[in-house]
């Protein structure tokens, strides 16, 4: 069920953004936490991040990074996604995610591991009538079949998309950062075309580049969602993950890419997942995702005119 801690019902949360007496329904965005670590396969933490994440946007201003200001946007904090089975509790948050689609209400989701994500796109899928694409930002593509027997693993997120109805094959993803693949994955690689841009790629093509090139490949779907593994970036910029991997993307290059992104597709929704604040006291992978957050808002704020320039 859907709880809300006492951060989510501060107006002070979220940079000041969330509006506790607003519906839904008439948000400019939702957000919402799916505190769940149950699908990792090496280090736990991740549960702790929505708590954290909050408590850590009372002290933060709604500003880009370019200092335009977006105090106008409406945010409401739907909660956090907790107990009962996995199963009932990904049902859940996949009727929850469908009706905001359904209802054109953008969202944030905030993970937890990332089998979190499979519910969320299963919601995404049921909410629309038309295929859409996905951007997947990490060091692993998560394409096992299975890790362990779990088919619902956080290795195993997008291998579950390309069962869902509105993902009709791997040209609907579209990797970035990638540097790391499991024996599975290797010989599903091997197999199939898809469309993935390492770390290494994002260092030599150059970031711009790289996304130029995801954009002439996602634009052909009207409705876009992004899937951002904090672990994409180096783990010099964020230890906090339960598997990081060396040589990620740098914070320039994260950023850049989210500009070019938000601004050249229509973006209904991303998530940041496989933050752990507990494995670094620095909290540096947990900073890096409230920037993600609020410059992703930023852009939406300025698309639809509620972003204020010098």
């Amino acid at each position: 069920m859907l709880v809300k801690d006492e951060f989510a019902m501060k107006e002070e949360t979220w940079c000041g953004l969330n509006r506790t007496q607003m519906n839904e329904e008439d948000a400019d965005v939702v957000v919402f936490g799916i505190p769940y670590d149950g699908g990792v396969s090496y280090r736990g933490g991740a549960a702790e991040a929505p708590e954290t994440l909050r408590a850590n946007t009372l002290c933060s201003t709604p500003c880009t990074e370019r200092l335009s200001y977006f105090e106008g946007l409406n945010v409401v904090d739907g909660g956090d996604f907790k107990g009962g089975s996995r199963n009932a509790l990904f049902s859940e948050i996949e009727n929850y995610v469908a009706g905001l689609v359904r209802n054109g209400v953008r969202f944030t989701m905030v993970g937890g591991d990332h089998s979190v994500t499979i519910p969320v796109e299963r919601g995404i899928d049921r909410g629309l009538d038309e295929e859409f694409g996905i951007i997947h930002i990490d060091a692993h593509m998560d394409l096992c079949d299975d890790m362990d027997g779990d088919r619902l693993s956080h290795g195993s997120t997008e291998r579950r998309a390309l069962e869902l109805e509105n993902v009709g094959s791997l040209d609907n993803l579209y990797f970035i950062g990638i540097r790391s693949i499991e024996p599975d994955e290797f010989a599903f690689y091997k197999e199939n075309n898809i469309r993935v841009k390492t770390a290494y790629d994002c260092y030599k093509e150059g970031i711009e580049a790289v996304a130029d090139d995801c954009i002439g490949k996602m634009k052909k779907f009207g409705k876009v969602y992004i899937t951002f593994d904090i672990d994409a970036l180096d783990p010099g910029y964020a230890a906090g993950t339960g598997t990081p991997q060396f040589g990620g993307l740098t914070p320039r290059m994260a950023l850049t890419l989210l500009e070019k992104l938000f601004t050249e597709l229509n973006i209904i929704g991303f998530d940041v997942v496989e933050i752990a604040p507990s494995l670094d006291p620095s909290l540096a992978a947990m900073y890096a995702g409230r920037k993600i957050i609020t410059e992703g808002w930023g852009y939406w704020a300025d698309e639809i005119g509620k972003l204020v320039r010098k």
